[in-house]
């Protein structure tokens, strides 16, 4: 292959992948409805051990989309970063929904972290908007994962190093 026709080679190193996850607070979250069409929103998360964390009321018809099919993927960007545009992480794999109290004593305090001091003021303003009986925490569990690191793409590109395209 030639040119950029091959992007796999510039993936995003493991390092920079944990590095992303922890600087963004922001995800395209994308299911499919019943009609098979791919929707997707973009929704505050909390990444951890291995798995994409988010919340939603019950009452929301991707809840009702995931009970049905719990196919998801979920795609984080580096936009608005310190790591400037480019880095891009996709997690493509199955949700679980969990109404226990367990998660949600763990969860509630993490995601009112990334959303407080917006949309509200204070942490605990954060847990108690979040804390209703209608709510529920999805958990994402990767089976696959797309990565790209735009800076690696660019730099080969600065260098002469394009498959292809190598400088002579």
């Amino acid at each position: 292959m030639q040119g950029y026709e091959d992007v796999t080679l510039y993936q995003l190193s493991d390092e920079r992948e944990k590095e992303l996850l922890e600087k963004q607070i922001e995800c395209n979250f994308i299911w499919t409805n019943k009609d098979g069409h791919g929707l997707g929103v973009i929704m505050n998360y909390v990444a951890r051990n291995g798995s994409i964390w988010l919340t939603a009321t019950s009452q929301r018809a991707r809840i009702k989309a995931l009970r049905r099919d719990p196919r998801a993927s979920v795609v984080i960007s580096s936009m608005g970063t310190d790591m400037g545009p480019g880095k891009q992480i996709t997690y493509k794999g199955r949700v679980v929904i969990h109404d226990d109290q367990a998660t949600k004593d763990w969860f509630y305090p993490a995601m009112g972290a990334i959303i407080s001091p917006y949309p509200a003021p204070t942490l605990e303003a954060a847990i108690k908007h979040l804390d209703t009986p209608l709510r529920v925490v999805l958990e994402l569990i990767p089976e696959k994962t797309i990565k790209f690191d735009g800076d690696a793409i660019s730099q080969a590109s600065y260098d002469g190093k394009v498959p292809g395209h190598e400088a002579q």
